[in-house]
């Protein structure tokens, strides 16, 4: 019941589109008279349709005022049949969520883009916010979700390496679990005031006994970590970790502990009751596999010198997402000489050496137990010694500068799969060579050969390296010498090493994980005196060894073949379209600015290209170079293909479009439209894209029927191995454009009865054009909708 007694029928429309039919400027209409009135005089020039956005069928409405019941939206009495499902109060949210992230955006300043999703019960199942900066999305599920198909949609929609936050509507047993998985699960919710449905987020925990804390949108942070309230930060920062799941293993297993491997203090499986182990482990029937090992914390660690079987009760630890895992065992017995030679996992000494040392007569403790006095190792011929049973225990010991360099990367990868940091003196344990005995120089020169050259797709492995609880006192010189700009000095560089061993986790972890951005080191404001100074010490080549004459010479070559490519580049931009030439411009001008061509001065694009690398300038003219012959030839062949297609022996389109649609005169300048829109779709599917439709060049200054007329005549001639460009551009929900079946009729294809087959064909003529205008060209895969 409303204030005044009034009953509500939800059933009646209640939410539409202002201005025009494809619009997604959201309304609810004020249900009481004299709201109504009061709207009415605020808006006076207001139209409103049942949009397509919501699933309407598209016409006019008008607002119907009631003092005995509800006020409401009506269809036009000669409108034809609409057979919208959802008419109540909350079926616009999905609009009015999209708004309130744009307007966030603009409060905050920040890049972004909102898209609505329909998953299979309306154009209101879900909203997709993409922040490119921080490289991470968010999805509002207002829809039901099950627990698989939140898996699958987790795949989908991380493929792109981005991290995913989930915001839902409806609470569903997955809210539960990402409630008890993180310690907290954010909610979305919208009310009606006035005209507006308002956004607020909530904070659901996984005790379920309080209530869910609101709190509006336009007071939320977005932030490289994502969508954040509040009660989200008391949250994470009070929040146990939570702890593994495990699953019981089958059968016994051995193992031998890594000889001078530390235990990693800071994995996921670490607890205040256990102790870990790095070992190498043999399940009953499978092969050997090292891992981390889980044991009870009372107990001595076991001397790698030995095998041990754990006979029952293993168990194995899983992180979700499979970032990890590790095996737990309470009790565990040393085998005997000739027991663990057969495991594979050890082999007698050479003659004249002892046998692994015996342990102490009297220590037995409650979680270990001896096994039967050892019985003499029976010989073995070389013919009989397997490979797993001839590898040793721990690596051996490097020869050459060269096997060190290339044994500390390996090393290092090795602990960054496990998750784990690690000192100099572990390390001078595990690989030998006196590490622990060098000087810091001599360790920052070693460190700046492990990490050369510097890559933004390679993490830099000497972060994992601590001193002191921390990252290495030098740490900024040997970033400093590898190229990364603003590094020695900065005060961030403690959090970029935290980050930058998030990427070493995420790059060698098993399996592998997308690695988010490399932390920036530029800082927002730096005086002129600093810039000439970081470029003195810029320009000069990393330095990964005593330097030789044929790196020099290698310098000076790659400085010859950047100033060919600036001037091959150069050549070609006249015949560039306008988005290319631009692309160009900033490729030539970065690289100019490292060669000293331009002045520096305090512009900060200019600061950064002059902190980039001499590959990073390389790379980027090759690939401004390859981009500009692509756009040449596409040019060439639009060209063409307009010649071709607008001879008086190929049928004009017009004749059979509906004749209330075609304008009376063709405009001058809607060739010109024409080229530019094909442009932009063909630079799309380059870049294995597609494009909104009123994101194409110069779409915004035209009507719909001008826009539908342009993508007509670019397909009119469907040969079989010419994509539908028209496929390429994309409608207000993220599918085919609204008139893309009306398209396929018009050029002569036959035309799909259901949405499923239409959407099937639209992916392939995409897949099809990717194929065709890529820089790197594929087979067309065949056509899927015949001629009529």
């Amino acid at each position: 019941m409303s204030p005044s007694g009034i009953a509500f029928d939800h059933r009646l429309v209640q939410t539409a589109v202002i201005g025009h039919a494809n619009s997604d400027h959201p309304v609810i209409l004020p249900m009481e008279a004299f709201e109504l009135d009061l709207w009415r005089k605020a808006h006076p020039t207001y139209t409103y349709w049942c949009g397509t956005q919501l699933g309407g069928c598209g016409g006019e409405l008008s607002d119907k005022r009631y003092t005995d019941k509800v006020c409401h939206f009506a269809h036009h009495p000669n409108a034809p049949i609409c057979h919208r499902t959802a008419n109540g109060e909350s079926s616009a949210d999905h609009l009015f969520i999209k708004r309130g992230m744009q307007r966030l955006f603009q409060k905050k300043k920040l890049a972004g883009k909102v898209q609505t999703q329909n998953l299979g019960t309306g154009p209101g199942d879900a909203v997709d916010v993409y922040l490119p900066d921080a490289r991470r999305r968010l999805r509002f599920q207002l829809s039901g979700l099950d627990y698989p198909a939140w898996r699958r949609a987790v795949g989908d929609l991380t493929e792109g390496s981005e991290d995913l936050d989930w915001i839902f509507g409806p609470d569903t047993p997955v809210t539960r679990e990402l409630a008890g998985r993180h310690g907290f699960c954010l909610r979305v919710r919208c009310e009606t005031v006035g005209g507006e449905r308002r956004v607020h987020i909530g904070t659901e925990t996984p005790d379920r006994t309080g209530t869910i804390k609101w709190t509006p949108l336009e007071d939320c942070e977005l932030t490289p970590t994502g969508l954040t309230t509040p009660d989200v930060e008391t949250i994470r920062i009070s929040h146990p970790r939570p702890k593994p799941r495990s699953v019981p293993i089958q059968g016994s297993l051995v193992f031998a502990p890594v000889a001078g491997a530390d235990s990693p203090s800071h994995s996921p499986f670490a607890a205040e009751d256990r102790r870990l182990v790095l070992a190498d482990v043999k399940p009953v029937d499978s092969p050997i596999v090292r891992a981390l090992l889980s044991l009870p914390a009372d107990t001595d660690a076991p001397p790698a010198e030995h095998v041990y079987r754990v006979p029952d009760s293993a168990r194995m630890l899983v992180l979700e997402d499979g970032h990890g895992w590790a095996i737990e065992a309470n009790r565990y017995m040393r085998l005997n000489a000739h027991e663990a030679q057969q495991t594979g996992l050890w082999s007698p000494p050479p003659a004249g050496m002892p046998l692994a040392p015996e342990p102490p007569p009297a220590r037995a403790s409650l979680n270990t137990k001896q096994a039967e006095p050892e019985a003499p190792a029976t010989p073995q011929s070389p013919s009989t010694i397997t490979a797993a049973q001839a590898e040793p225990a721990a690596k051996p010991q490097p020869r050459t500068h060269d096997d060190l360099v290339t044994q500390l990367r390996d090393t290092l990868a090795d602990l960054a799969r496990l998750r784990t940091t690690t000192t100099w003196e572990a390390l001078a344990r595990t690989i030998g060579w006196e590490l622990s005995k060098l000087s810091d120089i001599e360790r920052r020169d070693l460190l700046v050969e492990v990490d050369s050259p510097l890559s933004k797709y390679v993490p830099v492995r000497s972060v994992l390296i601590h001193q002191d609880g921390g990252p290495l006192p030098y740490l900024g010189d040997i970033l400093d010498r590898l190229g990364l700009p603003f590094a020695k000095r900065s005060p961030q560089l403690k959090r970029w090493a935290a980050v930058e061993t998030e990427r070493a986790f995420a790059a060698y972890g098993q399996p592998a994980r997308a690695m988010g951005p490399r932390l920036d080191l530029t800082p927002h404001s730096l005086p002129q005196g600093q810039v000439t100074k970081a470029l003195r010490a810029w320009k000069t080549p990393p330095v990964t060894a005593p330097p030789r004459k044929t790196s020099l010479l290698s310098t000076k070559r790659q400085d010859t073949r950047l100033s060919e490519l600036i001037a091959e580049l150069n050549e070609l931009r006249p015949q560039l379209s306008k988005l290319v030439r631009k692309r160009s411009n900033k490729v030539i001008l970065g690289a100019q600015v490292w060669l000293g061509e331009v002045p520096v001065g305090r512009v900060s694009k200019r600061v950064r290209a002059a902190g980039q690398s001499r590959q990073h300038h390389l790379k980027s003219l090759e690939d401004a170079l390859e981009s500009a012959r692509a756009d040449i030839a596409a040019t060439a062949f639009l060209a063409r293909q307009h010649n071709e297609e607008h001879t008086p022996t190929v049928p004009t389109p017009e004749a059979s479009l509906p004749k209330q649609q075609v304008p009376a005169s063709l405009p001058n300048q809607l060739g010109r439209a024409e080229v530019r829109i094909r442009r932009g779709l063909i630079d799309a599917a380059s870049r294995r894209e597609t494009i909104d439709l009123h994101d194409l060049p110069g779409a915004r200054t035209l009507r719909d029927a001008a826009l539908r007329r342009i993508l007509t005549d670019m397909d009119c001639s469907p040969a079989p191995d010419v994509p539908l460009l028209s496929a390429l551009a994309t409608g207000p929900n993220g599918g085919p454009v609204p008139f893309f079946r009306q398209i396929l009729k018009d050029i002569g294809l036959a035309v799909p009865q259901t949405d499923e087959a239409l959407t099937a064909i639209w992916r392939r003529e995409q897949e099809r054009a990717y194929a065709k205008y890529a820089y790197h060209t594929s087979p067309l895969p065949p056509r899927l909708v015949p001629p009529a």
